[in-house]
């Protein structure tokens, strides 16, 4: 599986198909709200990596946060503090590493 495919999934199970759990290659993650806003977060390993999705805050002034407004399902994904990619509507988009 690849990351791609692992976002997508977690993507899915949490935002569309709304499951308590997200199962990931055998394993299975607890989707948590957050303390505030109550959004979707799923903390999650893959390949190594400790990672986490979070669900896009509409309430911010992102394209991103646009298209939640819209009613488009967004999750934006980081490890150790760094988004690394977001899946808004189905569409998985990596960001750049920093150097």
């Amino acid at each position: 599986m690849s990351l791609e495919d692992a976002l997508l999934n977690v993507w899915r199970q949490s935002l569309v198909e709304n499951k308590k759990t997200v199962t990931l290659e055998e394993e299975s993650f607890p989707v948590r709200s957050t303390a505030k806003r109550k959004l979707k977060q799923i903390d999650f390993q893959f390949d190594g990596k400790d990672l986490r999705g979070l669900e896009q805050n509409p309430d911010t002034k992102s394209r991103w946060a646009a298209m939640a407004r819209d009613g488009k399902k967004v999750m934006q994904f980081l490890e150790g503090g760094r988004y690394i990619a977001v899946v808004a509507d189905g569409k998985v988009h990596l960001y750049a590493p920093k150097n």
